[in-house]
């Protein structure tokens, strides 16, 4: 099963389930979740910040801040390539547009000034409101690499790892909870491939590349540009159920 192909396939049935939770049930679930999830995440190791990753760092925000002040339209967006990824899933916490040729281009180089997607949050009134974007690289990518295009010390890059999936051929089988939880999928319990095969599944020690959200207009403190809400695990919503955006 290629990744694109099984991972849509997850968007569609985790949103089913959670769909046909109940409150309480869905609050209690929530926690389990929230615990699984930590199964299914890598990051970056954490360095102490020197004075020239601090400057590099915010050289990467003024640089994209500027490239990104005409896609605060969102049709100036998608003329320049950015569609947005699950048009179905109507509320999403953050909402990915992406160009896929620049998803090309960010696995042989790095210009901050063209990043994969383009990050919009909806307002109470429903517009989209820009509020940064996501920088990718290639999953082999080590630290060295990874804190030569973003300093690591400044800015925790982030990958999904150790998901179990269906087979082939049993699409259905996403439905499947066992005491309450997925059996498969980045909120399930199951992060080996033991206990993959034990549930006759397919694992994937890395389904996504690395990945690193700039958040340039959501203020100019650092935690804020580069913060990383993985520690909720709510920021893809979505979107970190599907395909690579």
């Amino acid at each position: 099963m290629s990744h694109r192909h099984a991972l849509t396939i997850v968007i569609t049935a985790t949103f089913l389930v959670v769909g046909a939770l109940g409150a309480q049930e869905h609050v209690h679930a929530a926690t389990r979740i929230a615990i699984n999830a930590d199964l299914h995440m890598e990051m970056s190791p954490q360095r102490a910040a020197t004075a020239a990753d601090s400057e590099r760092a915010a050289a990467v925000a003024a640089e994209l801040r500027v490239a990104l002040a005409p896609y605060r339209d969102t049709l100036a967006a998608v003329k320049d390539g950015y569609r947005m990824f699950l048009p179905q899933v109507k509320e999403q916490k953050v909402y990915h547009f992406t160009n896929k040729w620049r998803a090309v281009q960010e696995a042989i180089r790095f210009d901050p000034k063209k990043p994969t997607s383009l990050l919009y949050e909806k307002s109470p009134g429903g517009e989209f409101v820009l509020v940064g974007a996501m920088y990718t690289a290639p999953k082999r990518f080590g630290v060295e690499k990874l804190d030569a295009r973003v300093p690591v010390s400044v800015a925790r890059w982030h990958k999904h790892v150790n998901w179990c999936v269906p087979k082939r051929g049993e699409s259905e089988r996403w439905l499947e909870r066992k005491d309450g939880q997925p059996v498969f999928g980045p909120e399930s319990p199951i992060a080996t491939k033991s206990a993959c095969d034990a549930a006759n599944g397919a694992f994937h020690d890395t389904v996504f590349g690395w990945m690193l959200h700039a958040n340039v207009f959501a203020g100019d403190d650092p935690a804020t540009i580069w913060g990383d809400e993985h520690a909720g695990h709510d920021m893809h919503s979505g979107m970190k159920m599907g395909e690579l955006p």
